[in-house]
């Protein structure tokens, strides 16, 4: 790297940070980014990274903690998992700490003090700490190699996760202009990356933007229709007795979605910001050290999770934004094996989605804001082409083809349909209500209206003597609702007030004067409980861990797991502190039959070789090797990390607006 510390003069080169990447870590090589992100911090740089969740980004700040002198200063928002996070680093042997407060006062007098000692690699901090002045005294009387920044997409209040707390570390920069500062995050558009670099203080940093791409997981939207049978059903079929995360939108469903899982076998736990803290902290510890748990939350749960073998992400509920949903997702398949992110969407969700938007608080710029992210999230899920492609292209990211084979418009493309006519009959409908009878209605009137339906609140209100009154009957409820839906996606319908109710938009006259096409997504005849069709990325088991291994090995990886709970039961750590599966799936495939061929191992450090290795060979001399296992060679190894790439986010496009000084067309159809 030839670079020389800004700090100490000490010059740095190549071999050390790969010397302390082999060492510690057990790779051989970086991946993607990483080098270049370590170089320039070695040498005194500032840096923003962006990469995707799993990517790598705690080594880009890592490795520069271990080579320059003093210790690494991390900022992180994860009270929660601070413990979790210092106990993997310990158990690579790394001496790392940190200070929060859920520790007493010796326990704090303690890392203070190994941190003046110079004894500490990292120190882990709340960005609450650095609002106490003691906290920043402390620092001052210590030597820090790099500040790190985590989350950093915290700092911008236009995010998904703002925490006001980060406004305030432009302060690292005024106190110690001498010392590197890195921020990192996984989910920022081109907007929210600018934030961070103003907000922090940052203007000099240099920028490093990894793919946004997660080839390994795949992206699923199906139609909602009993959202709880149908995540049963995925679960049961796809990924029964893995690990995963469900997301629902309010503490309510999120209650009941766990007991419903519960009751029909699937070991689930609820998790939101109305349980008491020790519940939380329970339900995150078993999450975190147990094997196959699903946790049901609302979006206050996820953030650093470092879990590797979450197999699912699933949702209930349409998210916010694309980056919430991006970040949501990304907490799947970490270690790099298939995973699925899987979504049930409905007309409700986008009614409820925009109530809440106009109800909820902030001015309006906020509410228009807000808009925006909702029309990217709408265009997403309405999408007939690659779900991937989509994804990237809001991140700025060139797509590498039109099919990604990956998710579900690729590998079972929806067919569309003219819906101009039908656009023109909903609207219509709700041009007759207001027009003629000064009334708003929501999806539900409509729908009923079109069908001819007598209904009771039809009949009430003289409904069925509108012109439009059974004007629909060639579709059905669930095909009218669909369209609703997305002329609602596409701007074409607006909702309005607490009741949901629907209102034309400064979009729709150009439909009624037949001056617009309206293409649609045909919705299924059935709705889709679990997948379908064909393609490579179909063709999985549930245990994605062992999908790819001969069966021979099987049983050996299946052996080293039961080890590895045992151990890591005993140690009171997670199972993946000891190794992860992606790790035991290359050691049995290899069979070392010593603890010194462990060592060409990817993720196998010398403190970890040392530590666990006679457990591993243990384990496997007590079974026959398979003819096909062969000792390793020192093949090198790669660190996780990111795909090479760049990319530049782009803002939504802004949300039509809804106008009551509507303009109506001379020529309405006549559908009497």
């Amino acid at each position: 790297m030839h670079g020389t510390d800004g700090v100490a003069g000490m010059a740095v080169t190549d071999s050390e940070a790969l010397a302390a990447l082999h060492r510690v870590f057990g790779y051989e090589t970086f991946r993607g980014e990483q080098e270049a992100v370590v170089d320039h911090v070695i040498a005194g740089g500032d840096a923003v990274v962006l990469m995707p969740t799993g990517g790598g980004k705690s080594l880009c700040y890592q490795i520069p903690a271990l080579v320059r002198p003093g210790t690494g200063v991390v900022v992180s928002p994860l009270i929660a998992l601070m413990q979790d996070q210092v106990d993997a680093l310990r158990a690579l042997g790394v001496r790392a700490g940190f200070m929060n407060s859920t520790q007493d006062f010796d326990e704090r007098r303690t890392v203070e003090a190994e941190f003046l000692a110079g004894e500490l690699d990292l120190l882990y901090l709340a960005p609450e700490r650095l609002r106490l002045d003691s906290s920043l005294d402390l620092l001052s009387r210590g030597k820090i190699s790099v500040f790190a920044i985590d989350e950093a997409h915290c700092v911008s209040q236009w995010g998904h996760d703002f925490r006001p707390d980060y406004l305030t570390l432009s302060v690292l920069g005024e106190r110690w202009p001498d010392v590197p500062r890195i921020a990192l995050t996984a989910t920022a558009t081109d907007a929210t990356h600018r934030e961070i670099t103003e907000r922090l203080g940052m203007p000099d940093a240099r920028h490093f933007v990894a793919s946004f791409d997660r080839p390994n997981i795949q992206y699923r939207i199906v139609p909602k229709a009993d959202p709880r049978k149908q995540l049963l059903a995925f679960l049961r079929e796809e990924h029964a007795g893995d690990a995963g995360i469900v997301y629902c939108l309010s503490r309510n469903s999120v209650e009941k979605t766990a007991e419903f899982l519960s009751k029909n076998g699937i070991e689930a736990v609820p998790y939101h910001a109305g349980l008491d803290a020790g519940t939380r902290a329970a339900h995150q510890a078993r999450f975190l050290r147990e094997e196959g748990l699903v946790v049901v939350a609302t979006i206050a749960f996820g953030m650093g999770i470092d879990k590797p073998d979450v197999r699912f992400v699933a949702h209930l509920d349409l998210p916010k934004s694309v980056e919430g949903y991006y970040q949501e997702t990304g907490r799947a398949g970490r270690d790099g094996l298939p995973s699925t992110a899987w979504m049930a969407y409905g007309l409700s969700d986008v009614i409820q989605q925009r109530k809440l938007i106009q109800s909820g608080e902030g001015d309006e710029a906020f509410r228009r804001r807000a808009g925006q992210h909702l029309d990217a999230m709408l265009a997403l899920c309405e999408t007939v082409r690659c779900r991937r492609g989509q994804l990237l292209a809001y991140f700025g990211q060139e797509p590498s083809g039109e099919n990604c084979g990956n998710c579900d418009t690729c590998l079972a493309p929806p067919d569309t349909w003219d819906g101009t006519v039908a656009a023109q009959k909903v609207l219509s409908t709700v041009v007759r209500l207001q027009r003629e009878r000064g009334q708003k209605f929501g999806a539900v009137q409509i729908v009923d209206i079109l069908l001819g339906r007598r209904t009771v609140k039809v009949i009430q209100f003289d409904h069925d003597q509108l012109s439009v009154f059974g004007i629909g009957e060639e579709l059905s409820e669930a095909q009218w609702r669909g369209v609703i839906r997305q002329l609602l996606a596409q701007g074409l319908l607006a909702v309005e007030g607490d009741y949901g109710t629907l209102v034309l938009t400064e979009s729709s006259g150009s439909v009624l004067r037949r001056e617009r096409e309206v293409p649609l997504r045909k919705e299924p005849e059935k709705p889709v409980t679990s997948r379908s069709g064909g393609g490579a990325g179909r063709d999985r088991k549930a245990k994605a861990a062992v999908a790819e291994l001969p069966e021979a090995l099987q049983p050996a990886f299946e052996a080293l797991r039961a080890w590895r709970a045992e151990t890591a039961k005993e140690q009171g750590v997670p199972a993946y502190v000891i190794f992860h599966d992606a790790t035991l799936r290359e050691i049995v495939t290899v069979w070392p039959t010593s603890v010194e061929q462990l060592g060409g191992i990817s993720g196998v450090g010398e403190k970890k070789r040392a530590t666990y290795g006679e457990g591993v060979v243990e384990v496997l001399a007590g079974l026959s090797a398979p003819a096909s296992a062969a000792a390793p060679e020192a093949a090198p190894a790669s660190a996780p990390g990111s795909a090479t790439g760049s990319a530049s986010g782009s803002a939504p496009r802004p949300a039509p607006a809804a106008s009551d000084a509507y303009d109506w067309p001379d020529e309405e159809p006549d559908w009497t």
